[in-house]
């Protein structure tokens, strides 16, 4: 089956975060959206049916995956990642953000240090400081082409500090890195040493691009496996955020009854009626479809790339190894923090994710989502050009 990513779906009056929010957001409603991470493009045909029989069944009641569940998303992590979690070490939470926030209170105590690599997706920050720790920064080096991460800055972080437990986005968002193997286990090997837990949130693994390959964490091998919590989730990859379900993998049973203990005290256990069935059906049968829309969205990040460099040199970007999330630097237009809004939001009409978001240093930057037909890509681009230049 061919999938027609360039067909616009109106997602106006759905009560959609990124679309129907924006007085309550504090902004203009006649603004065009590239900001929340979800993608403007229908999930997998064999998700919606599934969800149409779940709901046509007529009773909405507590719900358990069953055993087909995770032997499907087994095969589905051996398929994409060559790595097979046992069945003990499996936890389900209502989203990757909800397990960060467990793992910071399950694995360490008020006042200790829980280090980020920032710029970084905000709610990282956020379930540190929140939940009363210290928030620890190894932030990542531009190298002139992507970023990369100061390898001796972490392990001096980590040693100065005392730090406990290391949050790490792989794929990085927003600044759309794929670690290599290499990256990855020197990162681990640091982290074993002193005796810093891992929790390594893995929802844009899927969004790869050519010449890029995903690790996951879990198999670079068992001798990590103690101090590793890993995250995954179906949310990104099948456009089924909403659906709230995260599989979270704890190897270590010391470590996995700790976040079972916070996970129960949190006051939540059964999963939304619907999102194993969504889930399992973008598992079975959703390969197809991804395949499809990497394709269509490594189109749509070139598609940004050549614009800027033909159209709008001042404003670059590094070239995203992964994700569907392209970091827009505007410093070079030399703007201040009103300058800046006032040119994306007043003049190019655009709602994108500010840099500061994403770490103090960070306000001359932009995060722009592109999992959006082009055509609509290609407005936003024009729409900022036309800001920018005629005055």
């Amino acid at each position: 089956m061919r999938y027609d990513f360039d067909k616009i779906t109106d997602r106006k009056n759905t009560n959609s975060l990124k679309y129907d929010c924006a007085l309550e957001r504090g902004r203009p409603e006649d603004l065009l959206p590239l900001w929340v991470a979800d993608m403007d493009f229908p999930a997998p045909k064999e998700v919606v049916s599934a969800l149409k029989r779940t709901a046509a069944h007529g009773i909405y009641g507590y719900t358990e995956p069953n055993r087909e569940y995770f032997s499907v998303l087994s095969a589905h992590l051996t398929r994409h990642f060559e790595w097979t979690p046992q069945r003990e070490w499996w936890i389900q939470t209502p989203g990757i953000v909800f397990a960060l926030a467990e793992a910071v209170k399950a694995f360490t105590e008020k006042g200790d240090a829980v280090i980020i690599q920032q710029p970084v997706y905000y709610p990282f920050s956020e379930v540190v400081v929140d939940n009363g720790r210290r928030l620890i920064d190894n932030g990542l080096k531009f190298d002139g082409i992507k970023y990369v991460v100061d390898f001796a800055d972490f392990e001096n972080k980590i040693t100065e500090n005392n730090v406990k437990l290391f949050l790490l986005c792989s794929p990085h968002n927003p600044v759309g890195r794929v670690w290599t193997e290499a990256e990855l286990l020197r990162l681990a090997e640091i982290c074993l040493r002193h005796n810093v837990i891992i929790v390594s949130d893995e929802i844009h693994s899927l969004f790869v691009y050519d010449g890029n390959k995903h690790t996951c964490f879990g198999a670079l091998g068992e001798k990590f496996y103690d101090n590793l919590v890993l995250c995954t989730s179906p949310g990104k990859a099948f456009n089924i955020a909403g659906l709230q379900l995260s599989d979270i993998f704890i190897p270590n049973p010391a470590l996995r009854d700790k976040f079972r203990r916070e996970h129960n005290a949190s006051g939540y256990s059964q999963l939304n009626t619907f999102s194993h069935s969504g889930a399992l059906a973008a598992y079975k049968y959703g390969d197809g479809w991804l395949k499809q829309l990497l394709a269509y969205l490594q189109g749509n990040r070139d598609f940004i790339k050549d614009f800027l460099e033909c159209r709008i040199p001042e404003i670059t970007m590094p070239l995203p190894e992964g994700t569907y999330l392209a970091w827009l630097d505007l410093s070079a237009l030399k703007l201040s923090r009103p300058e800046q809004k006032a040119l994306i939001v007043d003049k190019a009409k655009l709602w994108l994710d500010n840099g500061r978001m994403f770490g103090d240093k960070y306000s001359s930057f932009e995060r722009i989502n592109f999992a959006c037909p082009r055509s609509i890509l290609a407005t936003a681009l024009e729409q900022l050009e036309k800001a920018l230049y005629n005055n």
